[in-house]
């Protein structure tokens, strides 16, 4: 809990954690209109999920530009630039007149979400760099946190806003407000920027990228799977009795997902990030061991051990991502999420493919293959770690 405590009692840190939270904060707001949007111009499931793949297909098409973006305009700046304009463009889905422009609009949010993940994540990484601590996992609790803060208030309030549009404008406000009283305690961090031979390019610089891309694209794969399938696994294998119940499993795999990355910084200052994402691989492996045996107990301790496994990987590939020699932290980190958020997106498809050929068990037999290999990646490139 260091890290924890030195977010909170330094807005040197604390700054760049509520971008975190802040970015959730919406998704977690545009989220609980989506029923309602879909009623509203009359949409089927299948659009719905066209619509929302949209917002991810704009997000990977930003990879390739956020660092050159961040280079020209700096991190700090960066940051906050993509927070806001997120912010206010994440407007427009909610004054969609048409599925077309729904999807056009939901294709822009998913720019500048990519441009902001980037950069956030690049600034704390920056910023641990420079002061020598370690914040990035307590960081992405509290972009955790912005989903419990969009979400748990946001139902709260919901039957106050009458109209989806003047709820999700208090929140684009509340987020570009905050940010702005706490945009001086980054603004003005550049980032460093690496130094290259003209037209020079080292294949060995991209070996260790190469190893946590991939390790990202398996257990960002697994998270986006969890989220997905979870719910119909305990109805469909485990059979469990109603619906409410169904949803326990995501809840347990979420809490330990959030507590586990306000302890992750501490055991990785201790450990490092290697030892940690082994670890890390071989408790989500034990919970889905658990999931497998199809027994509602196990089950949810199953996918509470997945969340706790999971919860630190992300950020400690980041972590490494933004360390890594010859690349600068945002093209490190750009290059790592990119390939991450295409394991986020395809897998879940990939895993209903399974799931209609054989059994969601079969699926779930698919993540505890795809982070045995992600451990064992790991373990092979030790020494570049």
């Amino acid at each position: 809990m260091r890290s924890l405590y030195l977010i909170l009692s330094k807005f040197r840190y604390f700054s760049p954690a509520w971008v975190f939270t802040s970015l959730n904060i919406l998704i977690a707001t545009w989220v609980l209109y989506i029923p309602t949007i879909k009623d509203k111009l009359s949409l089927d499931d299948g659009q719905v999920g066209i619509a929302l793949f949209c917002l991810a297909a704009g997000t990977i098409s930003m990879v390739p530009f956020s660092s050159k973006i961040i280079k020209q305009i700096g991190l700090g700046k960066s940051t906050f630039v993509g927070i806001v304009i997120f912010s206010l463009v994440f407007l427009l889905p909610f004054m969609a007149p048409s599925y077309i422009l729904l999807c056009l609009t939901l294709y822009i949010v998913g720019l500048f979400a990519c441009l902001t993940d980037v950069a956030m994540n690049a600034l704390v990484s920056e910023i641990e760099s420079d002061d020598e601590v370690h914040f990035m996992s307590a960081a992405h609790g509290f972009f955790s946190l912005g989903g419990v803060i969009g979400a748990g208030i946001g139902t709260l309030v919901i039957t106050y806003f009458k109209i989806p549009l003047h709820h999700m404008l208090a929140a684009s406000l509340l987020v570009i407000i905050t940010n702005m009283l706490l945009l001086k305690n980054y603004i003005a961090i550049k980032g460093k920027q690496v130094k290259r031979e003209k037209n020079k390019f080292n294949i060995k610089l991209l070996r260790p990228l190469l190893g946590l891309t991939i390790i990202a694209f398996l257990i960002m794969g697994g998270e986006g799977a969890v989220e997905h399938w979870s719910k119909l696994y305990l109805l469909d294998i485990v059979q469990v009795s109603t619906d409410k119940i169904a949803g326990y499993g995501f809840v347990a795999f979420s809490v330990t997902m959030t507590l586990g990355r306000f302890f992750g910084d501490a055991i990785s200052s201790n450990f490092g990030a290697r030892k940690l994402i082994i670890a890390s691989c071989l408790i989500a492996i034990v919970g889905l061991l658990c999931v497998l045996f199809a027994d509602f107990v196990f089950a949810i301790i199953g996918f509470a051990l997945i969340g706790l496994g999971f919860s630190v990987v992300i950020p400690e590939l980041f972590r490494l991502a933004g360390k890594a020699k010859g690349v600068s932290p945002s093209e490190g980190i750009s290059f790592v999420a990119g390939f991450g958020y295409v394991g986020f997106l395809v897998s879940p498809a990939f895993l209903g493919w399974l799931s209609k050929q054989y059994d969601l068990s079969v699926s779930f037999m698919a993540i505890l293959v795809g982070v045995a290999l992600a451990m064992l990646i790991m373990l092979f490139f030790k020494r570049t770690f």
